[in-house]
């Protein structure tokens, strides 16, 4: 069952791609809470050549460095806006692959809100999303 606390992050997410959707460029909206309590928010940012593109996560980890220093995250959701004429809502996405590494890299002990089968999002450990994580041994 999710807490306030992430209903409010999910909330933010929400907030963030509902007022920046563009169809084919910011599609998804992320929102971070930091260690110590502040919320961050991103949105992605397509680009032509697809892998240049960067993640609604990456976004919003990247703008919590810079904005409050490396904090640490406690919570971290992604949701997805619709396509024009495509059914549904807004709704929670699991981050990729590569946002899942960086989220383990940044914070070990994150919790990541997660979509469960058509029912209310629930939460997962960023290590239980990523098993046997590559590891080089220099980081946290």
């Amino acid at each position: 069952m999710l807490s306030k606390k992430d209903k409010e992050l999910i909330a933010a997410a929400t907030d963030a791609i509902s007022s920046r959707y563009r169809n084919d460029w910011q599609e998804v909206g992320a929102a971070m809470r930091t260690r110590d309590g502040r919320i961050v928010t991103g949105v992605n940012i397509d680009a032509y050549i697809g892998r240049i593109a960067v993640c609604a996560e990456a976004i919003a980890i990247g703008r919590a460095i810079t904005e409050t220093g490396d904090k640490g995250i406690e919570t971290i959701v992604a949701v997805r806006h619709p396509k024009p004429g495509e059914p549904g809502k807004i709704a929670v996405v699991s981050p990729c692959g590569i946002c899942r590494e960086l989220i383990h890299d940044y914070d070990a002990k994150a919790r990541v809100i997660v979509p469960n089968n058509g029912k209310e999002p629930t939460v997962a450990k960023i290590g239980e999303l990523l098993p046997n994580k590559y590891w080089r041994g220099n980081k946290k």
